[in-house]
């Protein structure tokens, strides 16, 4: 017998991480500490806060509301008050269900390198080669991703309160926990205050760079999983007892010291090694274990860091699934089972082209790139702007931000300043950050 009933999380605490949890990802981790160091220091590090409460909080806030006032799942939730605005619901499940198909090849890099570090190490093999060696291999990275993907669809299998909300209560303490232990020992390194200069000394040649600003922007959008269903789709988790404003301000608090706490973890090591910060997967599989095989005691704190990685990355996973089953379970009927079984086995599937992209299938490109970088861009600089900007329009032209500010509760001076966000600030910001990501692909230098 189906049993579809709308659950709820148990505790306000339990919403709170597992909120924080699918904000709190591997961008946290790689790609906010050279946001920062690229773009001004300390002034990135500002700029981020000043955008992630003014334009992403007000966002979040949107789409915790909306989930909690029709508890439903973002299709359900988008067709309730006007059936044309269907679509707006179905673009974020579709982003939701993109990202999990190659962000689970990541993972499982993330459970390889734990592994390795788990049994000894990488054994006198250069970090670059053994990643090189490790990804371009056709079958053990699908292995990995496949075991990822299996622990993803365990938790949401076990349900919101026995498996993400039990999920989250442990992994994240754990993970601020593990963060704070690194950053300790980072920052003790030799030559590690090169590291914090690097990220806390404001370069205030960046003040009229648009690139601080639009950095800042498209990062706090990313990091809080905005545009990707899942807000909307733990909103409708949510208790009424609930303030969804205080919520949506820890959360935001939460992700961004992770993304601090991180960088503070990141770049004094690499500095201290003599190391050149680089963005991507690379400096958490190349630069770091240079890094761990350098210092005393080095595999104790990699096991450490990949632990905290591999908690990262989890808390987000088990997020995008939850959202793609909850259109299935609403929408469709199934039983939670069916929903999470089906839907994880064929994104399982869909990734295997974006691991086979670092290897064997690497000459086969779109856009001159492979499947998972080419997916990564369509995700992150086309869609996501797309469904967020969607997201502001409706709550302002469809649902009315008077209606949203009942359900938050906004009064006064709060409400006005939100209405006026969501109408002109927040959609104005995101068409930017959209154009002007797209804007090197037409051969337009920014």
């Amino acid at each position: 017998m189906k049993d579809n009933k709308r659950v709820h999380f148990a505790s306000k605490i339990g919403f709170l991480l597992a909120t924080a949890g699918s904000a709190v990802g591997l961008g946290n981790l790689w790609k906010f500490p050279y946001m920062t160091g690229l773009n001004g220091g300390f002034l990135f590090i500002i700029v981020s806060l000043v955008m992630v409460f003014l334009i992403g909080m007000p966002v979040m806030m949107s789409e915790m509301a909306i989930g909690r006032n029709t508890q439903k799942s973002p299709v359900g939730a988008y067709s309730a008050i006007n059936k044309k605005y269907r679509i707006f619901g179905i673009m974020p499940t579709i982003v939701a269900f993109i990202i999990l198909s190659y962000y689970s090849v990541i993972g499982g890099w993330v459970l390889k390198y734990l592994f390795t570090y788990v049994t000894g190490g990488l054994n006198g093999v250069s970090a670059a080669t053994a990643f090189e060696s490790f990804v371009t291999n056709p079958w053990e990275p699908l292995i990995w991703h496949g075991i990822f993907m299996a622990i993803t669809i365990g938790i949401c299998y076990m349900g919101v309160n026995k498996g993400i909300e039990k999920a989250s209560e442990f992994m994240m303490p754990a993970l601020f926990i593990i963060v704070i232990i690194t950053c300790i020992r980072s920052i003790t390194l030799p030559g590690a205050m090169d590291g914090v200069k690097f990220l806390f000394q404001p370069n205030l040649d960046k003040i009229f760079s648009p690139e601080l600003y639009i950095g800042a922007l498209s990062q706090s959008f990313y990091s809080l999983s905005l545009g990707m269903a899942i807000i909307i789709t733990y909103g409708s988790y949510m208790n009424k007892s609930e303030n969804i404003g205080k919520s949506s301000a820890i959360v935001c608090s939460m992700d961004l010291s992770v993304a601090v706490l991180a960088s503070i973890a990141i770049m004094p090591a690499v500095f201290s090694a003599g190391l050149e910060p680089t963005s991507g997967p690379k400096l958490i599989f190349v630069t770091l274990p240079y890094v761990f095989e350098a210092m005393p005691m080095g595999v104790l704190f990699a096991v450490l860091f990949f632990v905290l990685v591999l908690f990262a990355a989890v808390t987000s996973s088990i997020s995008l699934l939850e959202t793609t089953a909850a259109y299935a379970i609403d929408e469709r009927g199934w039983s939670r089972a069916k929903a999470v079984l089906v839907l994880g086995t064929i994104m399982a599937i869909i990734g295997i082209p974006s691991s086979l992209s670092q290897g064997v299938w690497a000459e086969y490109t779109v856009m001159g790139m492979g499947c998972l970088d080419f997916l990564s861009f369509l995700t992150d600089n086309i869609m996501l702007p797309i469904c967020a900007f969607c997201s502001c329009i409706y709550i302002s032209r469809c649902w009315k931000t008077s209606n949203a500010c009942d359900e938050m509760g906004l009064k006064g001076a709060f409400r006005k300043a939100y209405s006026f966000i969501i109408s002109y600030v927040a959609p104005i910001a995101i068409a930017v950050v959209f154009i002007y990501g797209l804007l090197p692909f037409f051969g337009v230098k920014v």
